[in-house]
């Protein structure tokens, strides 16, 4: 049999340790295509470029046996530059996006371009999985949680997920005990609560810098924050259709329209 093609993106862009650690991974279970930003995309969400050009240029980073492409656009270009102008002889088996340098844990799913472009793939039909490392710092250790990435990866590819889905998967900074295992949960009611922090620039103009807090609301024991607190690696099943199914009978019984 043929190895499993492998689409691999992110939106810290091309040049970032944590795409080439994921690269690196993923040689080691099938055929690597990369498409990713040429320059660092975070918080992006699912933006998709319609006013202006897109470029697409081969780049050699990860070596002369890896095909990989710098794409001008957002991580959702990305995936769709893939599907339908790169590999239309063949379709991804697997599209995983990261390894990003960040948590995207909670509601940070939804501003997230690592995770947009495993939502991208799972839209477009395909298995898909976005890593993230709950650490900020670029240069930080990327040698603690192989095994988890490689264990949840080998599981997609051999027993596949349910379609529409993507995993959305966090792993806990390295700290002086090993990862404890993989809790597979649900998204923690928290949120940004954000400010802005007004300054003048050096012509006397006005300007504004969003800063703020992530404020975790949520008690419970089993969603994403609880368990990265815990030093487990969170796993939650995410879906791109946003209706609130239980506010239709609601609207439909109380609204007079």
């Amino acid at each position: 049999m043929s190895k499993p093609l492998i689409l691999v993106s992110n939106d810290d862009g091309i040049t970032s340790n944590g795409i080439r650690k994921l690269v690196e991974l993923m040689s080691t279970l099938g055929e690597v295509v990369v498409v990713a930003p040429d320059s660092p995309q975070s918080g992006m969400g699912h933006a998709i470029t319609v006013g202006d050009t897109l470029r697409l240029k081969e780049n050699r980073i990860f070596g002369p046996n890896i095909m990989a492409y710098e794409c001008s656009g957002t991580p959702a270009d990305c995936v769709k530059l893939a599907k339908h102008h790169l590999l239309t002889d063949r379709k991804p088996d697997l599209v995983v996006s990261g390894i990003n340098h960040g948590s995207n844990t909670s509601i940070s799913v939804l501003y997230s371009g690592t995770m947009s472009a495993a939502i991208e793939a799972a839209i477009e039909g395909t298995p898909a999985i976005g890593f993230s490392l709950c650490d900020y710092d670029v240069d930080t250790e990327l040698a603690h949680f192989d095994e988890y990435i490689l264990k949840i990866t080998k599981e997609t590819l051999e027993k596949g997920i349910p379609k529409g889905i993507a995993l959305n998967v966090n792993i806990p900074a390295k700290q002086n005990e090993p990862i404890k295992g993989v809790k597979v949960c649900r998204q923690a009611n928290a949120r940004w609560e954000e400010d802005f922090d007004q300054r003048v620039d050096p012509h006397g103009r006005k300007y504004f810098w969003m800063v703020g807090n992530f404020v975790n609301h949520d008690k419970g024991e089993d969603n994403d924050e609880w368990a990265i607190a815990n030093n487990y690696v969170s796993l939650v099943p995410c879906q791109f259709d946003l209706t609130g199914h239980h506010a239709i009978r609601i609207l439909n019984d109380e609204w007079d329209i």
